[in-house]
């Protein structure tokens, strides 16, 4: 009789966040198979579960509180609790989530026989100081693999040498539910964060310019990081007269019922990992146009099939094909099809077979 095989998942919390929502729903997923024993260690400062967890998977926390006020003596703790409980747990394979948190794992379990797995989570080539930076470099080629969660990432991977093992795995993406019920209504949407690299003054700008006052704007999403975006962009909106036309609805537990009721999404952002409300407007069968940022929608809107890309703050070709969306019926429709189609192969199963394929491939 075959023993368990044993998977340890580690990540600072499963607060809400994207992240942080992959992980729960892989977690969920593998703590589903036969003869498989999902373990998760939370190691951040509030190692809160916010998702709804499988009772089969066993959470470990450690037994105290991380304080800023001895930070160096508590990230010393964390990397030894890190360290004795994977011996303790001693699994065929570990994954880790978060640039820094990998960097800690790595370190906590260096000269360990066990295969670890890596997944940075934000934008590639993110910046994240001279030290981590370094030990990234130094640290990520000793894992068992580096999951990208772009074609993008991954080149940047190999490129900067981190590992030779990488595999592409886009987030599984949340499938709306699409009532039939709910009419439809003239509203470009946009969700996301209120924070200054998703630009959604820019959209309020070129929206605006567009003048059509038989549309609506409509932006979902509250304040991140202590800033107090949504004021500044209330004032943009009242000072534009446009109140009557753009509204912002801050943080909403129902976005769902805004996917129903709208016809197109527009992104402006910057820079992304992968951005998840990207992936739930096309599984909602809405057209989506995008700035082609790094990284994420260009792995998921094919350009002219079900949205379109657009060139990095180019506000004139963005208002351009954002007024032929609104104005073209017969182009949203086959758009969205088309949408609902392309997204399929992001569904939860799908990624977290691939996900378990590649980090129990070392185990044979």
């Amino acid at each position: 009789m075959h023993s368990k095989k044993k998977i340890c998942l580690i990540i600072h919390s499963l607060g809400i966040g994207g992240m942080e929502r992959v992980m729960s729903e892989l977690a969920n997923n593998f703590s589903n198979r036969e003869g498989v024993d999902v373990h998760l260690i939370l190691i951040g400062k509030t190692r809160e579960v916010s998702y709804a967890l499988s009772e089969s998977v066993t959470i470990h926390r450690p037994n105290f509180k991380f304080s800023n006020k001895r930070r160096n003596l508590d990230t010393l703790r964390t990397l030894l609790f890190i360290r004795k409980t994977v011996r303790r747990i001693n699994p065929d394979t570990v994954l880790s989530f978060g640039e820094m948190w990998n960097n800690l794992v790595l370190l906590a379990l260096k000269g360990l026989s066990c295969n670890v797995y890596v997944s940075d989570r934000s934008q590639p080539d993110k910046y994240l100081g001279r030290l981590q930076n370094l030990l990234r470099d130094k640290l990520y080629p000793n894992a068992a693999g580096y999951i990208a969660q772009t074609e993008k990432a991954a080149d940047i991977c190999f490129e900067k040498k981190w590992n030779q093992n990488i595999e592409v795995i886009g987030n599984p993406v949340r499938k709306v539910q699409v009532d039939s019920e709910t009419e439809k209504e003239n509203i470009v949407l946009t969700v996301g964060r209120l924070i200054p690299t998703k630009h959604i003054d820019q959209l309020i700008m070129m929206f605006e310019e567009l003048s059509d006052p038989e549309w609506k704007l409509v932006i979902v999403g509250g304040d991140a990081k202590r800033m107090n975006l949504l004021e500044e962009l209330q004032k943009l909106i009242d000072g534009l007269g446009a109140e009557d036309r753009i509204f912002l609805e801050g943080e909403k537990k129902d976005v769902d019922s805004y996917y129903n009721r709208a016809k197109i999404f527009a992104f402006t952002s910057s820079s992304e990992g992968f951005p998840n409300v990207i992936g739930e407007a096309l599984s909602a069968g809405l057209p989506v146009i995008s700035y082609d940022c790094m990284a994420g929608p260009a792995d998921m809107i094919v350009d002219g099939e079900n949205g379109y890309l657009i060139s990095l703050y180019d506000k004139k070709e963005f208002k351009k094909k954002l007024r032929h969306l609104m104005e073209d019926k017969q182009q949203r429709e086959n758009m969205g099809r088309k949408s609902r189609e392309v997204i399929q192969k992001y569904s939860i199963d799908v990624i977290s077979e691939k996900y378990y394929s590649f980090i129990t491939s070392g185990d044979e």
